[in-house]
């Protein structure tokens, strides 16, 4: 039995069913989706049917990503945002205009039902984007930076590689879990398109909104899968590009 973790898929439903293929992912594999199930590519509706489906078949642990907050909001409050319509919302309220109110219905309650972060009998942390407080996600004051923060991961980017962990400059919020997966900010920033280790923060984001793959990772081993990058899968669109 494996533990696979599954990064950000925007809407890109042609690239979740190649690393479900390419991963051989069988039901005795725990499948952990940092967030951010929609926005980009133009099948975010259906991105959602299929998690929902496969949660019935296999061991599934949901995490919220920001995007998922801003779709949940424009389907319960039909609040126009046109910032999120620039960064993905647009081609997801395309997308909807189709959908029935039933299945409106199951999606706001499968995003109403997503885990804030997941934390492993490891001690490996499983969260969108990451936290602030130096005591770690439980002492966490906003928790909505579960799903928004980019310090964590800037922090582990710009550590001294040299630096020990009892130095009394080491970053303590990097010292309380063995392991943290992340999505969120997409490595494409440092010129890659795999998943990237900064200290022990696992980035999984491979830009699947824009340019990069779709990637699905074997926690303890670090073998990992991808997609081919998704403007070959939606060769139409535009995707967050």
């Amino acid at each position: 039995m494996r533990t696979l973790v599954i990064g950000d898929i925007h809407g890109g439903l042609r690239a979740l069913h190649q690393i479900m293929e390419r991963a051989k992912v069988s039901p005795k594999d725990t499948l952990i989706f940092l967030g951010d199930y929609v926005d980009g590519w133009s099948q975010s509706p259906q991105v959602i049917d299929y998690l929902i489906e496969l949660k019935t078949t296999h061991n599934c642990i949901f995490i919220l990503g920001n995007h998922d907050e801003l779709l949940l909001d424009w389907l319960t409050k039909t609040k126009d945002n046109p910032l999120w319509y620039q960064h993905g919302g647009e081609s997801t309220v395309l997308a909807y205009a189709t959908v029935s109110a039933e299945t409106k219905k199951k999606h706001i309650q499968f995003i109403q039902s997503l885990a804030k972060y997941y934390l492993d009998e490891h001690n490996r942390l499983f969260i969108h984007a990451g936290f602030t407080n130096m005591n770690g996600v439980d002492y966490e004051y906003f928790p909505r930076l579960f799903y928004w923060d980019r310090t964590l991961w800037e922090t582990a980017l710009a550590l001294d590689k040299k630096m020990k962990k009892d130095d009394l400059f080491y970053p303590k919020r990097l010292t309380l879990y063995h392991e943290i997966y992340i999505g969120h900010t997409p490595v494409s920033r440092i010129g890659k398109t795999s998943p990237a280790q900064m200290a022990n923060v696992w980035n999984v984001d491979t830009g699947a909104a824009f340019k990069g793959p779709l990637t699905i990772m074997d926690i303890d081993t670090k073998e990992f899968w991808q997609s081919e990058p998704l403007p070959s899968l939606y060769p139409t669109e535009k995707g967050r590009n």
